[in-house]
């Protein structure tokens, strides 16, 4: 397993020390509604995602039928 180097992201290692003072002078009510808000936004987007790939296998099948003319 890869060992994680501190500082490679962009953050630069400081999310999981913001993390640990955003969870100290927040009370937990608050900390819960962050995350069920971030869960109903991941919902949506799968439901963006789910729509745009129906549209898209949709699109793949024939619309029309075919008229002979004489």
């Amino acid at each position: 397993m890869e060992e994680r180097v501190q500082g490679e992201c962009f953050c630069m290692g400081a999310g999981p020390q913001v993390t640990a003072v955003l969870k100290s002078i927040g009370p937990k009510a608050a900390m819960e509604h962050f995350r069920k808000s971030r869960l109903e936004f991941l919902k949506g987007m799968r439901s963006l995602l789910d729509a745009r790939i129906e549209k898209l296998t949709r699109a793949d099948q024939p619309t029309g039928a075919s008229v002979p003319v004489e």
